[in-house]
């Protein structure tokens, strides 16, 4: 149950929206601090606290004076530029609603972009159209073992991570100094409903949460969770992704588990301070099977061997192209070092998926909305590593090295690209969510989530 208090809350953060028809690019962001900072400088300092590994400077914008502590980051997968626009409506707020500071009780620390580089590898696309093609020809990932957010220190059984970015020391820095009560690692997803994660159950969150969605007409996301392992607290609200969870899941399904190439996430490094951590998932487009409970004569084991078969030939497809090039190609780019971490993942995914297929539990009706994000999935995948390989090819040519083994491998990749993208767009149609409604779910899901943290 929502309480009267919460309620109010809720209402008062949704009371207005951003407004955003695209999304701020990393120069964008750096100006937006600095125009609230001199705007506010009696509430506000800006402080340097890394560096990323092409050597931008990483700034935090600090609102407020108490002594505890909220830290609010985007950026961590810069292909998840929706927390830009909420980090600049959250330090707008935060310090025009003088009382809305003082009522919270927290210092602020907010970095909207904690990964400048990655993010400006996905800016191509920000300015629209925001289609699933468009989104995907210009998709930038990074390789899990370059991701800020999973590359946190990790030990469990037989993996062992250690190789932390700068970016990410910067934050484990930024967190160890401020010990915070309540930490939100500003993320998004792409097709489905609203969905989030906590660090542990607070069922007191859960009906506000879900009012969030509700108050601006998005769906919740209740079908297939992002990963099978994930402990699900209530419809669409889960605990957080655990590594060692992955570990152990992966090892039941037959596979190595120490091929990870990630390590923890910031949440679980923030654990030992006791902190509240938040992650809201928002997508782009919308669908109304994703909130759809309806059971279907099909099994979940029946939809779960139909999304193997689809990513298994995803991995046939991209692998056969990505090695055939592999010879000629002499540019450790960006894009061939995702391609190269993610095509891989695929095959394991098919394995675990197939897995997963054969449990006691996977023989129940499926609903329409798991068969719906189970099998979005694979276009997701298909448009994500499919434009992600294009991008590696196109970088060959682009330094003069368009051999004809890699224009014809370039060629193979744009043909199953687009039939790949007809595809999708004729399953799924894709018109974007107006993105001042996602920006105002987040915001709203920070702002009681922290209340609650805070005991307010």
């Amino acid at each position: 149950m929502t309480t009267p208090t919460t309620s109010h809350l809720v209402d008062e953060a949704l009371r207005t929206l951003p407004e955003a028809d695209v999304f701020p690019s990393v120069d964008d962001l750096v100006a937006g601090l600095r125009r609230v900072h001199a705007a506010h400088p009696d509430v506000t300092s800006m402080r340097r606290i890394g560096t990323s590994r092409l050597g931008e400077p990483i700034e935090e914008i600090v609102i407020g004076d108490a002594d505890r502590h909220a830290v609010v980051f985007g950026g961590v997968h810069p292909n998840e530029p929706i927390g830009n626009i909420t980090a600049l409506h959250l330090v707008q707020n935060l310090t025009e609603d003088r009382d809305l500071l003082d009522r919270l009780g927290y210092t602020w620390h907010v970095i909207p972009c904690i990964d400048p580089d990655g993010m400006r590898l996905n800016e191509g696309w920000f300015t629209g159209p925001l289609t699933r093609e468009h989104y995907g020809r210009q998709f930038y990932r990074p390789a899990p073992d370059e991701q800020v957010e999973w590359t946190f220190p990790f030990s469990y059984k037989r993996a062992y991570f250690d190789r932390m970015m700068p970016e990410t020391v910067a934050l484990m820095r930024l967190i160890d100094d401020t010990e915070p009560a309540f930490m939100c690692s500003l993320h998004n997803g792409e097709y489905g409903g609203v969905y989030y994660y906590l660090s542990r159950p607070e069922p007191e969150l859960y009906g506000a949460l879900h009012d969030i969605a509700a108050a601006v007409d998005l769906p919740l996301d209740t079908g297939e969770p992002e990963a099978p392992y994930v402990e699900q607290y209530a419809p669409a609200i889960f605990g957080m992704i655990r590594s060692e969870d992955q570990y152990d899941f992966t090892e039941a399904a037959g596979l190595d588990p120490t091929e990870r190439l990630s390590g923890a996430s910031s949440a679980a490094y923030a654990a030992k301070y006791g902190t509240l951590t938040l992650v809201t998932e928002v997508p782009y487009w919308t669908h109304p099977d994703a909130d759809d409970t309806t059971t279907l004569d099909q099994t979940y084991a029946d939809v779960l061997r139909e999304q193997a078969a689809g990513l298994r030939e995803t991995h046939l497809q991209l692998d056969r192209i990505l090695s055939a090039a592999r010879p000629e190609l002499t540019v450790r780019s960006p894009f061939l070092r995702s391609s190269e971490a993610f095509v891989p993942m695929l095959a394991k995914a098919a394995k675990q998926s197939e897995h997963r297929a054969g449990q006691p539990d996977a023989q129940r009706p499926a609903t329409v909305g798991e068969r719906f994000g189970c099998l979005d999935v694979v276009h997701m995948f298909r448009l994500r590593w499919g434009g992600t390989l294009l991008r590696a090819l196109d970088g060959e040519i682009a330094i003069g090295n368009g051999t004809p083994l890699i224009r014809e491998q370039r060629a193979a990749m744009e043909s199953t690209y687009r039939t790949w993208a007809g595809e999708a767009a004729d399953v799924t149609p894709a018109d974007p969510i107006p993105y001042g409604k996602l920006a105002a779910v987040q915001y709203a899901s920070i702002i009681v989530t922290a209340a609650h943290a805070a005991g307010a």
